[in-house]
């Protein structure tokens, strides 16, 4: 368009890109998170899954009613309250219908919703739904002024911000979501035990501290799965998670064994670990069994009906079932890693991560809030009954004169009024009352209601005005709560907690013939196993470019550690390293190593050996070997590294004390006892530098002198005498004595 032919109130006004994104970024940011991926701390849902639930309510789908076909209530959701795709809304509605994704399903299917084995549920049309006993107490209270409600997308209709929930739905059916910057994951938990320490919270003081994670614990027994499973983790492990709002559990299957004749035996699994398809599960131990990488696993057969039955058969009836099962955890989704993240929306629509006990007592505060809206909305029904029935009882005392009122009159109400002292509400309500009505009035039942209305109204005055009262009231509901839902077969706890029987690491490994081994690892980092002791080095080839990085002499039966320059710890077996015929493969084959990371060292593992970390900055820490051992391609990170500071090396502890070489040209030596043994940090300072970077480090023992390599004419040097460079960690040290290299290194 010409500057010309523009409209007159142009509003085109220049903006800088990277504002305009940031700008529209972070909407979509705060719409992804507040509507759409994080539940509500009050009554744990989604507003998809509210809007869900809100819908079947106004639909009537009550647990006592019928069921209407899944496509009404897509449709309903989707024109009143949620314009969004009706696959997303359909999912979201199977979800909450399936019994093995949800403890306590809000939705009562009839038809295919899906199966623990991954397998699709049949397309809305064919599906029925209504709601189910928990889903009411959800939405109990939701017409008597309980919670707010705001208008629809389009203002033609009226949704509930948030819903009553007397059941606390967040924890007990737990919930699952990405959003952007940030994720929440929340198992499921035990509603009988959740309400047992909501009812016990609500029955302290008002002024009480808030609980600890101690104290909800004993209530609280930990995640309670719809899948069952047996979950292996310590109390303290527990108390932490709960604490911060944030870890991890360990979730085995649960298994037995099933004794056969001749003395053979099969292992029966029962329940496997949450969220896992069984089918993926059956295929994976498959491809491994073909793999010949279950060595004690025999056969494998899936005889699953609705009630899971997958047999495992041992190769060998010698073979001990815990080992056999072991072997299976480690490699297979039979254990996996339960996250625990409890980001979600608090009262304010604010996203944080709460503890257990913030959880819980902003639950608390919410039913607290309900009873007090609630009660307020009963007493103005109550008192405008009362009205109501006063202005009944002063018409009872005349009726003759009230229908001549009626018929003589031409404007009754003002005329009633003043005969009878009546208010403009109770003028009308006796004004609509059939005539027929007017007859059946008895004053004995009118004072009885009137008797029963004044105490219900004096106990709700009570109840309003004291908290105690109200805390005490919360506490009963929260005990009837957990008479209903904390029983029976869905109230009943499925996932145990038990310890892991010890299992040695040696007896799931198979064994490996032993023999010597040379392994080169070249510049490039294409690494080989060459069977036997090579004595010259120099006879090695490589490729063309490459050249002699690391040359080791180890047993096929060891195993190598690789440390990386971005402080991870990576172990590899000698016996899987490619063999010596041609130049081998590149490592980052068989270890996940960033692109751009240098190998610092490779080393063979030592059973009791320890290293020296220690940076470019001057911090490290010591570490045993079989505390830092990796079990995964990922590695594992060992050393935390500050910005700017980078990873020196592992040192071999080799003495009972530290020489610290600065580029300073200083030395400093001090006792190895002083720095910390730990299997993960950034460590302590090492050697106060300025201006300066850690150059190398060494351990020795004193009495044998310090030595070191020299200025490269071949001829070592060695410090009898170290008592001038003593001194105490972290600091400067002191010049380092005639001959020592240039280069600041010991060798």
């Amino acid at each position: 368009m010409s500057r010309a032919t523009q409209p007159a109130n142009d509003t085109v006004r220049p903006v800088n890109l990277k504002d305009a994104l940031s700008e529209r970024y972070l909407a979509y940011a705060l719409s992804t998170i507040t509507a759409r991926s994080l539940p509500d701390v009050r009554d744990g849902l989604k507003p998809v899954q509210r809007r869900l639930l809100y819908a079947m309510l106004q639909l009537r789908l009550d647990p006592q009613g019928g069921f209407k076909k899944c496509a009404r209530v897509v449709g309903d959701v989707i024109g009143k309250f949620h314009p969004h795709g009706d696959a997303a809304v359909y999912d979201a509605l199977v979800r909450l219908a399936q019994d093995f994704a949800q403890r306590y399903p809000l939705v009562d299917g009839q038809g295919n919703f899906g199966n623990i084995d991954g397998d699709n549920p049949a397309a809305m049309r064919y599906t029925e739904s209504r709601l189910t006993t928990v889903a009411m107490a959800l939405l109990d209270g939701i017409d008597e002024d309980a919670v707010d409600f705001r208008d629809n997308y389009d203002g033609s209709d009226r949704e509930p911000v948030v819903l009553p929930a007397a059941f606390p739905n967040l924890l007990a059916n737990g919930a699952s979501g990405i959003a952007v910057g940030m994720a929440t994951s929340i198992p499921p938990h035990n509603a009988g035990e959740l309400l047992s320490a909501l009812a016990w919270m609500a029955g302290r003081a008002a002024t009480a501290l808030q609980p600890t994670a101690e104290e909800l614990l004993k209530h609280i027994k930990g995640p309670d799965l719809p899948t069952g499973g047996i979950l292996i983790e310590p109390e303290t492990t527990l108390l932490e998670a709960y604490r911060t709002g944030r870890g991890s559990f360990r979730l085995r299957a649960r298994w037995e064994k099933e004794d056969l004749p001749y003395g053979q035996y099969q292992i029966v699994v029962t329940e496997i670990p949450y969220q896992v398809q069984k089918s993926r599960l059956v295929e994976r131990i498959a491809e491994l069994l073909g793999q010949k990488k279950l060595p004690l696993l025999g056969d494998l057969r899936d005889e699953s009906t609705e009630a899971v039955r997958l047999v495992l058969v041992p190769k060998s009836r010698s073979v001990p079932p815990e080992l056999l099962m072991e072997q299976l955890f480690r490699t297979t989704d039979l254990e996996v890693r339960l996250p625990l993240n409890m980001n979600v929306l608090d009262a304010a629509g604010t996203p944080r991560v709460m503890s257990l006990a913030e959880v819980l007592s902003a639950y608390l505060a919410h039913r607290m809030e309900v009873l007090v809206r609630r009660s307020r909305y009963r007493l103005a029904k109550v008192e405008d009954r009362l009205e109501v029935l006063e202005g009944y009882l002063k018409a009872f005392l005349d009726l003759d004169e009230v229908i001549r009122i009626i018929r003589e009159e031409d404007e009754p109400k003002p005329a009633l009024m003043a005969r009878f002292d009546l208010t403009e509400r109770q003028a009308e309500a006796i004004l609509n009352l059939r005539l027929r009505n007017l007859r059946k009035l008895e004053e004995m039942e009118l004072r009885g209601e009137r008797e029963r209305l004044a105490a219900e109204r004096q106990d709700l005055l009570e109840l309003l005005a004291d908290e105690s009262k109200r805390r005490a009231r919360l506490k009963e509901e929260f005990q009837a709560a957990r008479k209903q839902f904390g029983g029976g077969a869905l109230g009943r706890r499925r996932t145990t907690l038990a310890e892991a029987p010890v299992v040695s690491l040696e007896a799931l490994e198979e064994p490996v013939e032993r023999y010597p081994v040379t392994v080169v690892c070249s510049r490039l980092g294409w690494i080989r196993a060459m069977r036997g002791t090579i004595e010259n080095p120099a006879e090695i080839k490589y490729k063309e470019g490459d050249s002699e990085r690391f040359v080791l002499r180890a047993q096929s039966s060891d195993k190598l550690m690789v440390v990386a320059g971005n402080g991870r710890v990576y172990t590899l077996a000698v016996d899987k390293l490619p063999s010596g015929r041609g130049h081998g493969e590149p490592i980052s084959l068989s270890i996940d190593l960033e692109k751009g990371v240098e190998i610092l060292d490779l080393r063979v593992v030592r059973p009791d050996g320890r290293l020296v970390f220690a940076t470019r900055k001057g911090f490290g820490f010591v570490a045993e070997e079989k505390e830092i051992e990796a079990q995964t391609r990922a590695g594992r990170q060992v050393v935390n590294l500050a910005e700017g500071d980078s990873l020196l090396g592992a040192f071999p502890v080799e003495g009972d004390h530290v020489a610290l070489a600065g580029s300073n040209h200083k030395l400093l030596v001090f006792p190895l006892a002083e720095l910390p043994v730990q299997a993960r940090g950034k460590g302590v300072t090492l050697m106060k530098l300025k201006d300066a970077e850690l150059a190398d480090l060494k351990t020795f023992d004193p009495a044998q002198g310090l030595t070191w390599a020299g200025n490269g004419n071949g001829k070592g040097k060695r410090l009898a005498d170290v008592t001038p460079w003593r001194g105490a960690r972290a600091t400067t040290g002191r010049m380092a004595p005639p001959g020592f290299p240039k280069s600041h290194r010991f060798g």
